[in-house]
């Protein structure tokens, strides 16, 4: 027995090498995987709970038309971008985020992106697992919550412990009943109100009634927070695709198609109903079959969603940690599953500290890759990594100032990446000693 743990334990590296999911180095064409089941993937990547609740967030807040969909669509713009800027990153080289930090923080200094990047999607598999549990029971302290978030989390882990194929096979029939359920609550709140100019008056009776609505730079830096994570570990699953296109193409049915959707529906839903814009909540009013599809159409989709996220920690933590992707698997799992019994019912809360602290962590990425390798960067050279890149980490805590000292004009998520990237490239040209070159 105890031979068989360790063995489980030890990482063998040649067989993670040639595992469908190689967390250790860039993939090779052979790993790279067919377009089709990919994109899928996207989509009910993209379908995460997040995007109702968010865009509950925003119809409690502000009026439906024009504010809450503009800045739905400039926050999903924004993360977009730097999806489709990571995840071009990502294709070009094979790897994973786990790989990139290490390209650019160094040998050392990775651990520190990585672990906290890591620990934060173990966060968001806690917040799904929550879902998971509310959408069965509604409620966050009954035992029945408990039982069903403990069940979830097993099951994400079961799932997530086979890899990016197992994630494949769940994501078809969760797109196909939740983009059905989402159109039909779509038609119920409209005709809930007596049509879309009934709809229009009472989302604007309410928000001028708020004390303190949202402006459309409040909401669409809400929007970044609630995906920024997903964005800047997009790496993760482009790095599989065997075209730039669909590189590109999976932060855009991620982002611009999937959460678009989702936050426009949860939006809705809390300007007819209140509440956090989750539509089972209110779909358990309607008769028979249709409660049954809401919390169906909201499991599945959960399901998808809860082992696309616990995948990335899985695969960052053992590509810097060394551990083998099963174990991994397990550790995340579980930590996933204890955090979700608590952090649901924060969850405007914590997206609001994911705006502020995940984009000053991707942005000496970002710079390094475009600007001062100019997309010629070689993975396999290990002897080149710098030890510690401290121009990298030293911009992070720069960009985390940047944020919080936004121009009123410019969206606090963006002005931290901006001052991260800036931060970063003074500090490598003009101050050699802190790139780290080449050190043991």
């Amino acid at each position: 027995m105890a031979n068989r743990l360790r063995e489980w334990w030890t990482l063998q590296p040649e067989e993670e090498r040639q595992s469908a999911d190689n967390p250790l180095t860039p993939l090779s064409d052979a790993q790279r995987r067919n377009t089709l089941p990919l994109l899928t993937l996207a989509f009910g990547w993209g379908f995460l709970v997040t995007g109702l609740l968010t865009g509950g967030e925003l119809g409690k807040g502000m009026s439906f038309w024009p504010d809450a969909v503009q800045a739905s669509f400039f926050g999903n713009l924004a993360n977009f971008v730097i999806g489709a800027i990571v995840g071009y990153m990502g294709y070009k080289t094979a790897c994973n985020s786990g790989l990139l930090y290490r390209l650019v923080y160094g040998r050392l200094g990775a651990y520190v992106p990585v672990l906290f990047v890591a620990l934060l999607t173990i966060i968001w598999q806690g917040i799904v697992v929550g879902a998971f549990g509310f959408a069965w029971t509604q409620s966050f302290d009954s035992p029945a919550f408990y039982a069903v978030a403990i069940l979830a989390g097993l099951l994400f882990t079961v799932t997530t412990y086979y890899g990016v194929k197992a994630l494949e096979w769940v994501s078809i029939p969760s797109v196909v009943i939740l983009v059905g359920v989402g159109l039909y609550t779509i038609e119920l709140n409209v005709g809930q109100a007596g049509g879309w100019d009934a709809f229009l008056a009472i989302s604007s009776d309410k928000a001028a009634a708020l004390d303190e609505p949202r402006s459309v730079l409040s909401g669409a830096n809400l929007v970044i927070g609630s995906w920024i994570v997903g964005a800047v570990v997009m790496a993760e699953y482009t790095r599989f695709a065997k075209r730039a296109w669909v590189a590109l193409a999976i932060p855009f049915i991620v982002l611009i198609v999937a959460q678009w959707f989702l936050q426009i529906v949860g939006a809705l839903g809390s300007v007819m109903y209140g509440g956090d814009g989750d539509f089972t909540s209110y779909l358990r009013e309607q008769a028979g079959l249709i409660a049954w599809l809401g919390v169906i159409g909201m499991s599945v989709a959960l399901w998808t969603t809860g082992d696309a996220n616990l995948y990335l920690p899985v695969i960052q933590t053992s590509s810097i940690m060394r551990r083998p992707r099963r174990v991994m698997t397990v550790i995340c799992g579980l930590l996933g599953t204890v955090v979700g019994l608590v952090i649901y019912q924060f969850f405007g809360e914590w997206i609001a500290a994911l705006a502020a602290l995940v984009p000053p962590l991707i942005g000496p990425v970002i710079a390094h890759y475009y600007l001062v390798a100019r997309g010629k960067m070689d993975p396999d050279n290990e002897v080149a990594l710098p030890f510690i890149n401290w121009a990298a980490l030293i911009a992070y805590p720069l960009g985390l100032v940047s944020y919080f000292n936004a121009p009123d004009w410019l969206v606090p998520a963006l002005s931290g990446l901006a001052g991260s990237m800036v931060a970063y490239l003074v500090l490598y040209y003009l101050v050699p000693p802190l790139r780290g070159l080449a050190k043991a």
